[in-house]
């Protein structure tokens, strides 16, 4: 059944434990800032038309179901789950970039945007796999369990920081802030974890 409170007994398996839980803060503010307020973004580029939230969070649905798919196959054929997960945060960055600065596109282009970012944010699977594989036999099933719910909670103060700087920063610079804060906590915190593909799960944690 595991044990929760084992987690926080020894400084080294917090550490981890919380590390895991750092590598999913993008898929969250992809979700829950960059998508969730699309048509905010939408009045920032220009665009004519109403963007639809709803709309958006469909494109980048399919795109996280997408993206999963493929994290999950690169992490086979590169033999490496960290490289891959730096690749998407890396592809996460870039497409933020161009998400603030695209400036007249048109409403199609906006949602092939929402697309990409869901896509760049499509490694859920791959690190709670991640997660599931840095702990022994038996607590894993508590941290697999665990650590996605931890990243969902984080949406809250998330959302709140960025509402926070929402009204002395603009939404580029909250957007940044934020995001960045968030890309950056996940890249360290995934280079802190040991490199988990093809690894023996058969040991037990004893502290």
């Amino acid at each position: 059944k595991g044990n929760f409170f084992m987690l926080f007994k020894g400084k080294a398996i917090f550490k981890k434990y919380l590390a895991s839980i750092l590598v999913g803060l993008p898929v969250w503010f992809v979700i829950g800032i960059l998508i969730k307020f699309s048509d905010k973004y939408g009045v920032l580029l220009g665009i004519q038309e109403r963007v639809s939230v709803a709309d958006s969070i469909m494109y980048a649905y399919i795109g996280l179901s997408v993206g999963d798919l493929l994290s999950g196959w690169l992490s086979q054929v590169w033999r490496s789950r960290r490289k891959v997960i730096f690749s998407y945060l890396i592809f996460t960055g870039l497409l933020t970039f161009v998400y603030l600065y695209a400036k007249g596109i048109g409403l199609t282009a906006f949602y092939s945007l929402t697309f990409l970012l869901g896509l760049a944010a499509g490694f859920w699977a791959l690190f709670v796999s991640m997660a599931a594989e840095q702990f022994g036999t038996n607590i894993r099933a508590t941290v697999t369990t665990t650590v996605p719910n931890f990243v969902r909670g984080a949406v809250i103060p998330i959302t709140l920081s960025f509402n926070y700087l929402l009204g002395y920063l603009g939404i580029e610079g909250a957007t940044w802030i934020v995001g960045g804060g968030c890309i950056l906590l996940s890249g360290l915190s995934t280079w802190s974890l040991s490199e988990t593909f093809a690894r023996d799960l058969d040991y037990y944690e004893t502290s």
